[in-house]
């Protein structure tokens, strides 16, 4: 079981959330995040459940499945830039 652990009074960035994080090749990118690790399960299944379904539809446009996984991470970490993946992991053709 994954566990945080911290020192100190948690305030707002020290926030343990679970991500479910989008892995292509050597690249890793925060899909989605949740407040509860069953939430991040339920919506890795989802993912995972479109990627199989698309399957065929990757292939022929030579786009690469992504691989999903999920893990604790605090909100401190989270760049100020992030945005949620599409399901799929990529949008016009790009890995985002």
């Amino acid at each position: 079981m994954d566990k945080v652990v911290t020192l100190r009074p948690a305030g707002r960035r020290d926030e343990v959330l679970w991500a479910v994080i989008a892995s292509l090749g050597k690249t890793d990118r925060i899909a989605e995040l949740f407040s509860s690790r069953e939430a991040a399960l339920a919506d890795r299944d989802w993912r995972m459940q479109q990627v199989r379904e698309y399957a065929h539809f990757l292939r022929q446009s030579r786009q690469p499945a992504p691989h999903y996984s999920i893990a604790p991470v605090r909100r401190a970490d989270v760049p100020r830039s992030w945005r949620p993946l599409p399901a799929l992991g990529f949008l016009r053709g790009q890995f985002i």
